[in-house]
């Protein structure tokens, strides 16, 4: 019976070498070498080797499937840490028995050129993907390491970021000559041509205020703000916030009891569904609440508000929960003619005409809530008209009070109609 030989996928570093001498035997063994063309021209790849060049990778697994059944020595090149948004998925979905000796990946590469840690940082890939999760992601996210595409890079991502407090550093040919990292504003990033291949660091701003960067290398003073440790990546589930959520009223500062009761708010954060990778807006946002907790729950999140005293709560509120949240001051629905495209929309405040607007923009999901009965038939009637599946339910809740002598009764809360518009 011919014995199984595994694959060797060999991690190259940047500079396009193996990470470690020992693995030159293996190269002079193979039979087979399977690499993308630069990956290829790299290494010594024996003269009696046949090669595979990376493009459409069926024809390259089927081959490594004949090779392994043959019992021929096989040998896949790949870059940085081949298990690590690498290649390493696909060869295991194949069924393809592995050994894998990564080297340092770019990101690691790139935090370390930085002078960063990165413990506490979001990784995430736009190569051969929508890019907006990734882009959501450095909205929602304090620092996040984001490997880039062509059409999907810094530039795109910088224009991306324009009105939130970014600042970028994209590393670009890391181990190579012509490497270069560059700390940029999301204005400058977009306004130039990068060299592929790059990776973008994106790191929220000590100081919304601060001036912009060196153009030619980054600074490493002041600091940015860097999460603390646990590092998620784009095909993880976010943690649940250590605080929860649907939190007391008490844990926000509002006025007037203009605040969505935790009740209701937990009914609505679950409605739309926030997570890393999505963009909610929150219109007519009040204190923020709603918002707030989308963010929490790793969301990018816009908050839309006319009324300037209740913008500065919304930022005093984000800033107590340690939450990144874009505030647009300005009355909707005209304040939302701009803004990126959202994947879910709470409306909290505002007419007919708000609403129309929103469904206009065609989220996944748009949730609402409504006190008055008689503006619920037409919200329904304007969502179905857009095309979107309706669901929507009464709540009211009655809390414990207090009375004298040690009784207690139910206080009643007012009544609230929940709206959910899906899109099919």
């Amino acid at each position: 019976m011919t014995r199984m030989e595994p694959v060797t996928v060999v991690g190259l570093d940047a500079a396009g070498a193996p990470p470690h001498p020992a693995l030159a035997p293996v190269l002079a063994a193979a039979g087979l070498v399977v690499g993308a063309a630069r990956h290829l021209a790299a290494v010594p790849v024996p003269a009696g080797a046949d090669t595979v060049t990376l493009g459409p990778l069926a024809p390259a697994l089927h081959r490594l499937a004949r090779a392994v059944a043959a019992g021929v020595p096989s040998v896949v090149l790949a870059s940085g840490d081949p298990g690590f948004f690498g290649i390493v998925r696909r060869l295991r979905a194949a069924g393809l028995p592995l050994r894998v000796v990564p080297a340092v990946s770019s990101v690691a590469a790139a935090f370390a050129r930085a002078g960063l840690p990165w413990d506490g940082a979001a990784v995430v890939t736009a190569h051969g993907r929508d890019p907006r999760p990734a882009l959501n992601a450095c909205r929602a996210l304090p620092l996040v390491a984001v490997l880039t595409a062509p059409g999907a890079g810094a530039a795109e991502l910088g224009a991306g970021l324009a009105g939130w407090s970014r600042r970028l550093l994209v590393a670009e040919h890391l181990g190579t000559d012509a490497e270069r990292i560059r700390a940029v504003t999301p204005e400058q990033a977009a306004a130039q041509t990068w060299s592929d291949p790059h990776v973008l660091l994106s790191l929220a701003a000590p100081d919304p205020a601060e001036s912009a960067p060196d153009p030619v290398a980054p600074d490493p003073a002041p600091a940015p703000r860097v999460a603390a440790g646990g590092m998620r990546s784009d095909n993880q589930p976010a943690a649940a916030p250590a605080g929860g959520w649907a939190l007391p009223e008490t844990r926000y500062a509002h006025r007037d009891s203009m605040i969505t009761k935790s009740e209701v708010r937990a009914l609505v954060v679950a409605r739309l569904r926030p997570r890393l990778g999505r963009l909610v807006w929150d219109v007519g946002a009040g204190s923020g609440s709603v918002g707030i907790e989308c963010a929490l729950l790793g969301a990018a999140v816009v908050a839309v508000e006319q009324d300037p005293q209740a913008g500065a709560t919304i930022r005093a509120n984000a800033t107590a929960h340690a939450v990144t949240v874009r505030l647009v001051t300005g009355r909707a629905p005209q304040a939302l003619a701009g803004l990126p495209e959202p994947d879910a929309v709470f409306v909290g405040g505002g007419g007919a005409d708000v609403l129309a607007a929103v469904v206009a923009r065609q989220p996944e999901r748009v949730v609402l809530t409504l006190a008055a009965l008689d503006r619920v038939a037409p919200a329904v009637g304007l969502l179905r008209a857009a095309g979107y599946t309706v669901e929507g339910s009464q709540l009211s809740a009655a809390r414990l009070a207090d009375l004298p002598g040690g009784s207690i009764r139910l206080a009643a809360t007012n009544p609230v109609v929940v709206l959910t518009g899906e899109r099919p």
